[in-house]
């Protein structure tokens, strides 16, 4: 147990660690979830250093079945964690020199913790970030799905949560579907500089020994080796562009959100939202409350606080490596995890969203969302745009008098605000018509909708 406990950089120093500090300074209780990049670092890294001459084949074997028998021993709940060892990685390596000897304590020639906590942390989110693409697809896949059995379905669009004009349901799914593709590239794009290997910067000079970086980057799977040794292992840059684009999408989630909380009141009921995704009060029978949009809209302040705290460890640092930049894990795994949770939640909900399709049209017959469509068809008449707002305007007060729709003004009344109105108005005052007129690349017409879809479905099948 003495090789478990004693610290490997202790002979500098002629007192222990105080017993506070030691529990203070350690990481291990949040950074052991990095044992498997850990141990595949160490994998490459010994192949590497038996490539080079510095391991035996012997002794390279020795040190794979070690870390072979310690990823069983963590996988199984049998690997005894230790506060005085500070971190994941001493941890592994003292078992692995228990296990077999000196060969373990030959594993860390060549490198440093800086650059391979640095290693770690990109495998790990490397990782993430591909398993959060599948959650993104799956999310994806879902709003297709609605937008494609909602083409037709007319729904009132809103500006400044007021009736605007009549959109297709399926419309304004796709248009969540683009902020979420967006979300997906910027990933994607995070994830070619998360994909660039630090290892052997060492502490921050990089190393006297012939080590053959382009080798271990092969193994590891990385696009290239870091390219500069000091900023290998300072550089958090990777870290911080992941949560920005973290937080943009938990805002287009929070923004959804909010839509789907308001729809599912009683004021707006527009869709049903499942009884498994919601929660009932503890005094109020008949509530039905949306508790999976409200949390991940909550959840939202959370990651835009990972953000932050991050930006602001890596403000004030001096090249190279600091032990603030152990602050940097807590954050990240949080972002990782909550980010990973709310996508799942919204791709297991949308699909079983009962869209009220006939609530749905009642609400686009408030407010006279089809205003727009009768000025569009006085100026293809003739008449200049700002006169025909007039027009119009005029139309909307007395229908709003009367307590009726534009639809509901008999010809001879609508006539009265301009002689250039005759029976074919109604075709465009219906909600149909103004949907069907809006027929171009991007517009709300159905025809549109299920092209932009099919579109999709092809893109996302290519991509596979």
């Amino acid at each position: 147990m003495t090789a478990r406990t004693s610290k490997t950089w202790g002979g500098r120093f002629s007192e222990p660690t105080d017993r506070f500090v030691q529990r203070f300074t350690a990481s291990v209780d949040f950074d052991r979830r990095l044992y498997l990049q850990d141990i595949a670092g160490s994998r490459a890294h010994a192949q590497m250093l038996a490539r080079i001459g510095v391991l035996t084949a012997e002794e390279r074997d020795a040190i794979l079945d070690g870390l072979n028998r310690i990823e069983a021993e963590i996988e199984a709940g049998e690997f005894e964690w230790s506060v005085e060892l500070e971190d994941v990685h001493m941890n592994i390596e003292a078992r692995l020199t228990e296990l077999i000897g000196e060969a373990g304590k030959k594993l860390h020639t060549g490198r440093s913790r800086n650059d391979q906590v640095a290693t770690d942390i990109r495998l790990y989110l490397r990782g993430e970030i591909d398993r959060l693409q599948g959650e993104i697809r799956r999310l994806m896949t879902a709003l297709l799905d609605q937008a494609e059995r909602h083409a037709d379905t007319v729904m009132p669009g809103f500006t400044h949560l007021q009736v605007a004009q009549p959109v297709s349901f399926g419309h304004h799914m796709l248009a969540w579907l683009e902020m979420l593709a967006r979300d997906a590239e910027r990933l994607t794009d995070c994830r070619r500089r998360v994909n660039v290997m630090p290892l052997g910067a060492a502490a921050l000079a990089g190393t006297s020994y012939p080590i053959d970086r382009f080798y271990t980057a092969e193994l590891l799977g990385f696009e290239r080796p870091a390219a500069n040794s000091l900023d290998a292992v300072s550089d958090r840059d990777f870290a911080i562009e992941f949560c920005a684009s973290a937080a943009l999408l938990m805002t287009h989630l929070s923004r959804w959100s909010e839509e789907l909380i308001l729809w599912a009141s009683a004021q707006f009921d527009f869709i049903e939202l499942p009884d498994r995704f919601c929660t009932g009060s503890s005094i109020m029978p008949q509530k039905k409350n949306p508790d999976v949009p409200e949390l991940v809209r909550g959840k939202t302040g959370r990651v835009n606080g990972n953000l932050l705290a991050l930006l602001t460890l890596m403000k004030g640092q001096p090249l190279a490596y600091n032990k603030d930049n152990q602050e940097d894990k807590e954050p990240l795994f949080d972002t990782v995890d909550t980010l990973r949770d709310c996508l799942r939640a919204f791709a297991d909900m949308v699909p079983a969203i009962e869209v009220k399709a006939d609530n749905l049209r009642r609400a686009a017959r408030q407010g006279f969302a089809t205003a727009t469509d009768l000025a569009d068809y006085l100026v293809r008449k003739g008449l200049p745009f700002r006169d025909a707002h007039a027009v119009v305007g005029q139309a909307v007060r007395a229908a709003s008098e009367r307590g009726c729709d534009l639809a509901d003004l008999s010809l001879d009344e609508l006539r009265a605000f301009s002689p250039l109105i005759d029976a074919d108005v109604y075709a465009v005052l219906t909600l149909e018509g103004a949907l069907a007129a809006r027929n171009h690349y991007g517009g709300t017409a159905p025809e549109q909708v299920r092209a932009r879809v099919a579109e999709w479905r092809e893109r996302l099948a290519a991509a596979d």
